[in-house]
């Protein structure tokens, strides 16, 4: 008895998809291929520009090396073309957008060699600071203008935006300048990010003094900048105010600071042996840095006498807790070696004519 074969037509691109599946999963097995040959080269190496590229590039050619090779086969091979040009459209699309997200990845890896090069965990860490305020701001106006710019491509594919924009160049004039006064915060706020990574009249975790705030640069983005203030509120402000209007910044050429701290007593205060101990409360705070320190007189009333202990830090933190320190001892040293000594007010008995007893304040504390 013969076998009979029964055979069911498929779709004419059965095979035709068949080929661009295909290519997609070739593209993919390669991508699994190097990047795992890559992690192996990679495992236990200290260097961060391996490890970064590792990281940031996995994502992209995840999805880039099948594209790829599915824009390939579809090129390649017999597909009606009114699902080639469309499926074709689609792919490039994706395409432009993973190459607007390769190199988003290419400048955070960029910023991850230079973190780990420069790293802002270390005593003296302005550079760090430096370059760490540059790389955050420039990364995030270059990720506003790769996006932009992703996406003006991404609408040229289209023929219909492409016959628009032909005929809107025309009134290209009057429309650039009504957007360009609609805009002019926005692109203010730009220029003003792109100059502050240049000078740098601030850097992150600079100690500045603005609206009568004193605090920390916590971050600065494409158009404002956050300010962490001493009690832990934040303070936002446009980052064109650091280019139009004055501020006071700390740490503006090195985090090292000096520090003053206020100590009012009576005219009998012996100062040396208040400057002493001063001396002997810096040596046993961990704060000072042993840069300098002193203590003089600065200032004389009716009735006190004003001393200034000025001391020195590594940072703007390590100031305010060693004023704070140096005011709390010298009182509590004044209060037990010399409580006679603290500011007062001295009253006069005089006897009247009549005899009447009267008390007036007495003003004998200046000299002479």
């Amino acid at each position: 008895m013969q076998g009979i074969a029964f055979t069911v037509p498929g779709p004419a691109w059965a095979t035709p998809v068949t080929m661009l599946v295909g290519a997609a999963v070739i593209g993919w097995m390669t991508w699994w291929v190097l990047f795992f040959i890559l992690r192996r080269l990679t495992r236990g190496r200290l260097e961060a520009i391996d490890r970064a590229i590792v990281r940031n590039f996995r994502g992209p050619f995840a999805f880039a090396l099948p594209l790829c090779g599915a824009l390939i086969a579809l090129a390649s091979i017999n597909v009606p073309q009114r699902i080639a040009a469309p499926l074709g459209h689609g792919i490039e699309i994706v395409l432009i957008g993973l190459a607007a997200w390769l190199l988003l990845r290419t400048i955070n890896a960029a910023g991850e060699v230079l973190a780990a090069r420069h790293p802002v965990n270390v005593a003296d860490n302005l550079r760090a600071r430096k370059i760490e305020t540059q790389y955050k701001v420039l990364r995030r106006i270059a990720g506003i203008i790769i996006g932009a710019f992703a996406l003006g491509v991404m609408l040229i594919t289209f023929p219909e935006v492409r016959a628009l924009g032909t005929t809107i160049f025309a009134s290209a004039g009057a429309a650039g300048i009504v957007l360009g006064l609609a805009a002019r915060p926005v692109l203010t706020n730009l220029l003003a990010g792109i100059q502050i990574a240049i000078a740098q009249p601030i850097r992150l975790e600079d100690s500045v003094v603005v609206e009568n705030e004193w605090g920390w640069i916590e971050e600065i983005n494409a158009t404002y900048v956050v300010i962490r203030i001493w009690d832990l509120r934040r303070l936002i402000l446009p980052i064109s105010y650091f280019v139009e209007k004055p501020f006071v910044n700390w740490t503006r050429t090195s985090a090292q600071l000096l520090g003053t701290a206020f100590i009012y007593a009576d005219y009998t205060v012996p100062v040396q042996a208040v400057r002493d101990e001063l001396e002997r409360i810096l040596k046993e705070d961990p704060l000072f840095d042993g840069f300098a320190w002193s203590l003089d007189v600065t200032n004389l009333t009716e009735h006190v006498v004003e001393m200034r202990a000025m001391v020195s830090a590594r940072n703007a933190g390590d100031t305010v807790n060693l004023r704070r320190h140096v005011r709390e001892k010298l009182v509590t040293f004044l209060q037990q070696k010399y409580p006679e000594c603290l500011p007062r007010t001295r009253v006069e008995v005089t006897q009247r004519p009549d005899g009447v007893t009267a008390e007036q304040p007495r003003n004998d504390q200046l000299p002479g």
